[in-house]
């Protein structure tokens, strides 16, 4: 018997995979969701709820509901109510659809550009909790309006598959317009040609890094683990409520397994993904946003038997044992998380006072799905 990842293993099997008894695995549950709200009552007492719907802020946000999911803790499900609320569910909240733009841009003219929308997905969560329309309207109102436009070019960085591909299923699930589903495989294919690198299974950030164009500093192909991070845990979650029969489902679960194949070997000797996943010596040192949503993604694709619990868990675990007793500090920050950017910068700092939004979140989902784990 021993630790590995965090969890107890015996003969080499987490509990999860149903070695272990009742008490041990409820010992090991309650460890995790202690982790989960070590660091999240540290944050929610850190950040007040009258933030923005920007992205990074609404990526948290995502991870929180989840932890609500599972431990049952209000206070989780109030903070982020109260988020929504004084954001009146918006995101951009220009009402001019004359001047509606998806390029990139911080203001509320933004209002198709996918950082804005992030905050619908969270806004779809709270209506299937307290199905109250007004929680959904302005989602709604703004990506039917976008599925109206002959655009396809919407996701042209990494980061917009989770910040817009989860709101498409999530709002399918609750009005059954198949039109969400079909852009969204237009805009998945749109991405998918210009950022996806079939013969390594992994994603650059965007046009301006695609090789040989761009390079790492010894000359490889530069892939952002937080990058191909946002493109795994985007797959998950519109697996999640994509529907079992649609034609498309087959197309996207392929791409999980391919990317998860892709990372399993990249995984570090301590839990992690290097910052740039080919080149370990761009950017070196451990990052916590990429290596949660990998941890996440990885469980999540355990649970849902979409990937094999033996070639898969190991890593799992590691990655879970990085998240929760390195990275999560004594106080309950969570550190080394990179600042946000959009690659891998030689020579930037990230330690263990190094903490964001987007980072916690992913903490949370992948604590989420460890505690799904060892309930099965």
């Amino acid at each position: 018997m021993k630790r590995l990842g965090g969890l107890l293993v015996v003969a080499g099997l987490g509990l999860a995979g149903c070695a272990g008894t009742a008490n041990e695995r409820e010992g090991e549950r309650r460890a995790v969701v202690a982790a989960i709200d070590k660091a999240n009552t540290h944050w929610m007492a850190l950040k007040p709820v009258q933030e923005n719907a920007f992205w990074d802020v609404a990526a948290y946000h995502t991870g929180n509901v989840e932890a609500y999911r599972v431990t049952g803790d209000k206070r989780y499900l109030a903070y982020t109510q109260a988020w929504a609320e004084h954001n009146r569910w918006m995101g951009a909240k220009s009402t001019d659809k004359a001047r509606w733009k998806y390029s990139y841009g911080e203001t509320d003219d933004y209002v198709l550009f996918g950082d804005w929308q992030t905050c619908f997905q969270v806004y779809a969560d709270l209506y299937q909790l307290d199905r109250d329309p007004t929680k959904i309207a302005r989602a709604r109102e703004v990506m039917e309006y976008q599925m109206g436009t002959p655009a396809q070019d919407y996701l042209w960085w990494v980061d917009g598959l989770y910040m817009v591909m989860p709101v498409m299923t999530k709002l399918h699930r609750i009005t059954g317009n198949p039109q969400y589903l079909d852009k969204l495989h237009q805009y998945y294919s749109h991405a998918n040609a210009i950022m996806f690198d079939a013969a390594e299974g992994l994603y650059f950030r965007d046009v301006r890094y695609v090789y040989p164009k761009h390079k790492s500093v010894n000359g490889k192909k530069d892939f952002w683990a937080r990058g191909n991070g946002w493109a795994f845990a985007a797959l998950a979650r519109v697996l999640a409520e994509l529907p079992a029969e649609h034609r498309h489902r087959a197309e996207y679960e392929a791409q999980f397994r391919r990317m998860a194949a892709a990372l399993l070997p990249l995984q570090q000797a301590d839990g992690t993904w290097a910052r740039s996943l080919l080149d370990p010596a761009h950017a070196p040192g451990p990052e916590t946003s990429g290596t949660a949503f990998f941890t996440y993604g990885l469980l999540w694709g355990i649970n849902q038997g979409l990937l094999p619990r033996d070639t898969y868990l190991p890593a799992a675990q590691r990655g879970w044992r990085f998240l929760s007793t390195v990275a999560l500090q004594a106080d309950g920050r969570l550190g080394y998380v990179q600042p946000i950017g959009d690659r891998a910068i030689p020579g930037q700092v990230v330690n263990q006072q190094s903490t964001a939004h987007f980072g916690v979140g992913a903490f949370l989902l992948a604590g989420a799905e460890m505690v799904r784990l060892l309930d099965r």
